[in-house]
């Protein structure tokens, strides 16, 4: 009597562990490329806000900006509201190229035009964050006063500002591949970004008709209430609404899915 053969049948993966599978090469491969490939990568990362805040300190006996701030020092104030407008600027800039620079994998249909965008978001995050914590370790060390006041409600706001991160880079994403053009005129806007931000001096001193239009800016709103978790005294920009932050957001995280799913073929095919 002859024993039936068995067949071992290969497990079939869900496709939650088919796309976590894709995200994680993805994120060793851009992890690589970030921090390996460029040996100044990391130089960079560090440098440029280290320049920036050295820069500001150095004017900051012409501009006063101290005295225009009521309830946190000018230095913390300004490494605060620098470093979440660079977590929110890269966010939003390294969507530009993500789909271009990863088109060879689409060959594979596992892969989708979003997945580059939302593993150089998460990996964008993560050096920023480690950034952000070596300035706060610093500036203590140089007995500046940027420790958070309120901790969790830090990392709230720190997550908040990379959410919308994310949402602008979705959207940029396929905006740019479809119109090659915007990627241009977008890189020209980030520096008068980060003055209409209130990055480097406060807003609440200028004209109240001005600032209802500043207002409109989303970053506004998140810088003032990363900041207000920092300093405790602090007094927000008048207007600031973590309503407002949250309904803009959502809707760009939604909005951004949304051009993902309608333009999929058409980012495939470029």
């Amino acid at each position: 009597m002859t024993q039936p053969t068995s067949s071992a049948t290969p497990t079939r993966r869900t496709p939650w562990q088919v796309t976590r599978s894709v995200w994680y090469a993805m994120f060793m491969r851009e992890a690589v490329s970030r921090t390996m490939t460029d040996r100044m990568g990391w130089f960079w990362m560090i440098f440029e806000p280290l320049a920036f805040t050295l820069i500001m300190v150095g004017i900051r006996s012409f501009i006063r900006g101290d005295r225009l701030i009521v309830g946190a020092d000018f230095i913390p104030w300004m490494i605060v509201g620098m470093m979440g407008f660079f977590l929110i600027r890269e966010g939003m800039m390294r969507g530009l190229g993500a789909v271009e620079a990863n088109s060879a994998l689409f060959a594979y249909r596992q892969v989708q035009p979003i997945d580059p965008v939302l593993v150089r978001n998460f990996l964008e995050g993560m050096l920023r964050t480690f950034i952000f914590l070596l300035f706060i370790v610093g500036g203590l060390m140089l007995g500046l006063d940027i420790n958070p006041d309120d901790a969790i409600g830090a990392f709230a706001w720190w997550a908040s500002a990379w959410c919308l991160g994310l949402g602008l880079g979705l959207v940029v994403s396929v905006i740019a591949n479809l119109v090659p053009e915007f990627g241009k005129v977008l890189r020209m806007i980030t520096m008068p970004l980060l003055i209409l931000s209130g990055v480097i001096f406060p807003l609440n001193h200028l004209p109240h008709w001005l600032l209802e239009y500043l207002m409109l800016n989303p970053i506004v709103h998140a810088l003032e209430l990363l900041r207000a978790s920092f300093f405790e005294g602090y007094y927000v920009v008048h207007g600031t609404s973590a309503t407002y932050f949250w309904m803009f957001t959502l809707s760009t995280l939604a909005l951004g899915m949304l051009l993902h799913v309608r333009f999929k073929d058409k980012l495939k095919a470029k």
